[in-house]
């Protein structure tokens, strides 16, 4: 039983003792660690309906528990109206700070999931196209989603969604005919190097840029992408056939490469040209039923019937859109995982359209719609005049690490290290930097990459909760050195706030978990390595001369365990030296 079940039952027993009806428990942490550990406003909830002043019902609830004080409570006390504050004892900390220790990696996970098949699907980039910031954004909330339902206790599968067909793999493919058409040069670029595979990604994202300009402009050139649309899903031309099959290839290596780089990993991958056929049938099987009608040589849903918008499904070629590859993934899903819950990362552009695809799909798998989560995320944007893109109108993930990662390198120029340490040392601040300034923030919003901010080692950043690992596993090398040994006894009595900060930690992440939000534990992270700064600036750790300095190093000890494993939920690693 965890420290808020034993305070919750305690109010309880309380409740009753006073012939009061059972009610919700609320528990919060006081801003201000002076006014408690944990405070509860039952009392002011509950005083309307037991007829009484909420101070007064407040201080019998608290005669009540301290009848029966919980070993862990060293106070209780009635504070403002009738809040309810609950100071722990220092027994309780230095006990936690033991169980930190022996726990290790697996303190804050927790069973509240055990058994539960849950995929999460993120990143969803499309072959042939460039691998963008809005991509890096999906695949670090997602990433961080993944780990904390695992915290959980559920069993997860990491999926990616890829569009391998459709419209912007037509324009691709008349980009690549058009632009081999105007040299040798250029021809081989595609199609030359080892085994006839093309080993530039980027001139693929040209050619889509290209072909795509030339569809919103050029009538003739769209009329011939919407054929080479059709030939595609048809696979009845040669030519096509060959410049498909290296583009995709070309594009899919490429993406395994900044999955690597991400340290992220999928354990399923989707792709658009196994579900166009399903989906497709789905539909048309679905028109008699009345979920999809006929309209101008299209298949559509009706949305306005629902409150929402009207959205073709097949169009008027005949061919499947989004939307009913989508229905049909929900199923291949399913068949292929057994899920009992769906989670879909994805950018809060599609909204709307979700809605309508979650919408529909109640009407075709009820229980696969029930059972799907949708998580929007803001956009990742950059500063004017702060970044320019080195792939045109396009900024990808790997021209923002590469500007992230030269400016880590000029903030280590002085650190003393080789030169491969630095560069490993170098990648992983760059990564961390870039994912914790997308999950500190509310998923759904917006966020303004800040390359000063988000690099600084001081203050709300991924570097700052790296740092204060460095320097934590510093002091634990240096205390190895002098051979002082971790000793979990403490002989003070006063309690820091760093400890008040550690045992804290599983709340978070099932609160988390709960509620999809990575940004509790990057928030908790820097209060933590903020308690712990404050601590080793007032105290000298490694000290043969202080009874507590023993005490001190498995403090440090127990930090270095928490941050590490809140970085790792985060999906952002944690440097021994930096």
């Amino acid at each position: 039983m965890n420290i808020t079940d034993i305070l919750e039952n305690s109010i309880k027993t309380a409740l009753k003792g006073l012939k009061l009806e059972e009610s919700k428990v609320v528990l919060e942490h006081p801003e201000d660690l002076t006014h408690g550990d944990y405070s509860t406003n039952i009392a002011m909830s509950m005083a309307k309906k037991a007829a009484q002043n909420p101070k007064a019902l407040a201080e019998k609830i608290v005669l009540e528990i301290n009848k029966n004080k919980p070993k862990e409570v060293s106070r209780v006390e009635v504070a403002g109206t009738g809040f309810i504050n609950f100071y722990l004892s220092p027994e309780f900390f230095v006990m936690q700070s033991g169980e930190i220790l022996k726990a290790g990696k697996g303190f804050g996970i927790n069973g509240n999931l055990k058994g539960e098949k849950t995929i999460i699907e993120y990143t969803d980039p499309n072959p042939f196209k460039e691998f963008h910031i809005g991509h890096l954004m999906s695949n670090a909330i997602g990433e961080s989603i993944s780990r904390i339902i695992e915290a959980n206790g559920a069993m997860v599968t990491r999926a990616n969604y890829q569009g391998d067909v459709g419209l912007h793999v037509a324009k691709t493919i008349w980009g690549v005919q058009r632009m081999m058409e105007k040299d040798q040069k250029t021809k081989n670029e595609f199609f030359g190097g080892l085994f006839g595979i093309g080993k530039n990604p980027r001139i693929w994202g040209k050619a889509y840029a290209f072909g795509a300009k030339a569809y919103e402009e050029d009538e003739k050139a769209k009329k011939e992408i919407v054929e080479i649309n059709k030939k595609v899903y048809g696979r009845t031309d040669h030519e096509i056939n060959e410049i498909y099959d290296v583009g995709r290839k070309v594009s899919l290596a490429e993406f395994e490469k900044i999955y690597k780089l991400l340290d992220t990993y999928f354990d399923e991958y989707f792709f658009e040209s196994e579900t166009n056929e399903f989906g497709k049938n789905l539909v048309l099987d679905n028109i008699k039923t009345g979920v999809f009608e006929k309209s101008d040589g299209a298949v559509i849903f009706k949305g306005e019937n629902y409150g929402l918008h009207t959205r073709v499904f097949i169009n008027s070629e005949g061919l499947p859109t989004y939307e009913a590859k989508d229905l049909g993934l929900a199923k291949i899903k399913y068949d292929r995982t057994q899920y009992d819950r769906s989670i879909v990362v994805t950018g809060n552009d599609i909204n709307e359209y979700f809605k309508v695809l979650l919408k529909a799909l109640s009407f075709i798998y009820p229980d696969l719609s029930k059972k799907t989560v949708h998580i929007p995320h803001g956009m990742l944007r950059m500063p004017e005049g702060k970044m320019s893109s080195r792939t045109g109108d396009v900024i990808t993930a790997i021209s923002l690490i590469e500007d992230v990662k030269e400016k880590v390198l000029q903030k280590m120029d002085d650190r003393g290290m080789g030169r491969k340490e630095q560069g490993e040392v170098a990648e992983k601040v760059t990564i961390g930097a870039l994912k914790y300034s997308i999950l500190k923030q509310v998923t759904g919003k917006d966020i303004i990459f800040d390359f000063e901010k988000s690099l600084s080692f001081e203050g709300d950043s991924g570097p700052y909760l790296q740092y204060s690992y460095a320097r934590a596993r510093s002091i634990l090398r240096k205390a190895k050195d002098e051979k002082i040994k971790l000793n979990s006894k403490k002989v003070g009595k006063e309690i820091n706030t760093l400890e008040k900060m550690l045992y804290r930690f599983p709340e978070v992440v099932e609160r988390a978990g709960n509620e999809y939000s990575p940004h509790y534990i990057a928030t908790y992270l820097i209060e933590l390595s903020s308690s712990f700064n404050n601590f080793y600036a007032h105290n000298k750790i490694v000290d043969k001369d202080n009874a507590d300095s023993s005490y001190n190093i498995s403090l440090t000890e127990a930090f270095s365990i928490v941050l590490r494993n809140g970085l790792d939920l985060l999906g952002i690693q944690a440097p021994e030296r930096m």
